[in-house]
């Protein structure tokens, strides 16, 4: 199957869409999408080597500052959609942004693309805190130039 990627390798999450994602209207509430892109980030941040327990132990945490979200067309009930991320921008500081798109894999439309602004913090305080040097070379691993 060829996807037409908004950007080269992204990391994927395929999720077949459930009743508990369905809204009023019949389709995917856009609350499922925001949970989806967590899930994908999640897994992507695992997949480099940073999970929650690496998270505790670092006490910080990259968190979402911020979501631009288009939803272009709806899903619905059963349908399989695959989430794709990207880290895109660092600053290598405080903040990285990732690139989301989500495709229905029946026809291959894109349902959603999104931008999300993370920023790390100080899981004990809360307050924003420079990233650690794991996070930096971690996350640098997984920047798409």
């Amino acid at each position: 199957m060829h996807v037409d990627w908004d950007r080269d390798t992204p990391f994927t999450v395929t999720i077949t869409v459930d009743t508990s994602d369905i809204d009023e209207l019949g389709h995917v509430n856009n609350a499922a999408y925001v949970q989806w892109l967590e899930r994908c980030a999640w897994r992507h941040s695992e997949s480099l080597g940073l999970g929650v327990s690496e998270y505790r132990e670092l006490d910080r945490a990259m968190v979402v500052l911020r979501h631009e979200i288009d939803y272009l067309a709806a899903a619905y009930l059963g349908d399989e959609v695959v989430v794709a991320t990207w880290i895109f921008e660092s600053d290598n500081k405080l903040r990285l942004t990732r690139h989301f798109q989500i495709f229905r894999a029946a026809d291959q439309v894109t349902l959603l693309r999104a931008r999300s602004t993370f920023v790390c913090i100080e899981l004990s305080s809360g307050k924003a805190r420079r990233m650690p040097p794991v996070f930096i070379e971690t996350y640098g691993r997984g920047l798409q130039q």
